[in-house]
């Protein structure tokens, strides 16, 4: 059975249909803020996720002094004078059992200079059969001389670097010789991720090539354990802090959680996906205040029309109900268009914002769309409350003798 209340409703939006498009703009923008933010907030959430998830079964062991770098290097905060020992990785790999990887490596930061073009980098020194356990090869071979080296991604982009091409190590003051690594292999990207080595912007070389010109035989900058199921992390955490650092006022080494540090900065992320919706959620306060000076308006202006109606005997839920109608039909108007508009303008931001949309179309990200519409109708409704209750409550007589 058709609702002549809603019929009226739908009259009423015709004949203001201007002031009613307007009205639903606000929605629109409320609904494409909200969405497109959250949809942001979300893709950068996941992106960082996956980046992170990689090493996530990784203990990271430092220690925490500094270490003397050769010249023309920056000494990295997390090696040390004394860094891991031998006999504290003889320990660590006790510990850690048979079923996990156990790879300690050098780190420090260093000038270089490559077809004479300078730039600087982190420098790591790692076994070359421990490189295939947590780095992946993109394109050449892994080290096998004393004198081969690989690179990442970054470095290779930026310097339009080939395999084959040669690298000098140090900061060039045109007085000493420095040494040089043959290019063997570019990295895959890796991206940012919780095991602390960030090699997109890196050069890997064979540890005895790091000593021969490094120093620090032994002693270790950082120990990564990969721990082979990630259900044991905390155990072989557990395992390795009790049988190095003895006393606990005075630990010998830090341990550092991978996962722990994902669940970190995975709640941080989330934090600001929460604060970016919030500001979002302004224009739609913004957008309810239109709708709500919309059907005042339209109340002023058929009070006579509700005076026919109530002393006709038109219950007045009947008469809230018409006035409801009218604003769930401007916030449906203004959701479904503000749900296109998202959808477009959402990909594009993304797209510009993060680099990638490869998670767009995750329910994680496309729910926000059909979020945002509920949340602008709903607004619609709750600012068409107040006005509908008023004209319900209209006195029939004072209605009919207004002008």
């Amino acid at each position: 059975m058709r609702d002549i209340f809603f019929d009226l409703s739908v009259r009423s939006v015709k004949l203001n249909f201007l002031r009613s498009l307007l009205a639903s703009i606000g929605i629109v923008i409320g609904v494409v803020a909200i969405s497109s933010m959250g949809m942001l907030g979300t893709n950068m959430q996941l992106q960082v996720k996956d980046q992170l998830s990689q090493g996530a079964n990784t203990l990271v062991i430092t220690s925490d002094a500094v270490r003397i770098g050769l010249q023309g290097s920056t000494p990295s905060a997390s090696s040390s004078s004394s860094g891991i020992t031998k006999t504290q990785l003889l320990k660590i790999k006790q510990s850690a059992g048979t079923d996990n990887k156990v790879i300690p490596l050098y780190r420090t930061s260093t000038e270089f200079t490559l077809r004479s073009v300078d730039g600087r980098s982190s420098i790591y020194g790692i076994a070359p059969g421990d490189v295939t356990s947590f780095l992946t090869i993109d394109n050449g071979t892994n080290i096998q001389w004393v004198n081969d080296a690989l690179v990442g991604s970054s470095i290779a982009s930026n310097f339009n670097l080939k395999i084959g091409d040669r690298i000098r190590i140090g900061k060039a003051n045109g007085t000493e010789s420095r040494p040089m690594v043959h290019i063997v292999g570019i990295l895959k990207a890796r991206g940012m991720t919780s095991d602390n080595v960030n090699t997109d912007n890196a050069i890997i070389v064979s540890r005895d090539w790091y000593t021969d010109h490094y120093g620090g035989v032994d002693q270790y900058s950082q120990v990564n354990v990969i721990v082979k199921n990630i259900d044991t992390l905390s155990e072989v955490k557990t395992a390795i802090d009790s049988k190095i650092n003895t006393d606990p006022k005075t630990p010998v080494i830090r341990i550092q959680d991978a996962s722990s540090r994902l669940s970190s900065i995975t709640s941080t992320l989330g934090t600001m996906t929460t604060f970016i919706l919030a500001i979002g959620g302004i224009s739609l306060l913004v957008a309810a205040t239109s709708i709500f000076n919309v059907m005042m308006m339209s109340v002023n202006e058929r009070i006579q029309e509700i005076g026919i109606l109530l002393s006709i005997g038109t219950e007045r839920g009947e008469v809230r109900r018409m006035f409801l109608y009218e604003a769930l039909i401007l916030g449906i108007l203004g959701g479904c268009v503000g749900g296109v508009c998202s959808l477009v303008i959402g990909y594009s931001v993304v797209s510009a914002m993060i680099g990638t949309t490869a998670y767009f179309f995750l329910p994680e990200s496309i729910v926000y769309i059909p979020g945002g519409m509920l949340i602008g109708m709903v607004v619609c409704v709750i600012s068409g409350l107040y006005p509908a209750w008023r004209a319900s409550n209209m006195d029939p007589i004072d209605a009919l003798r207004s002008e």
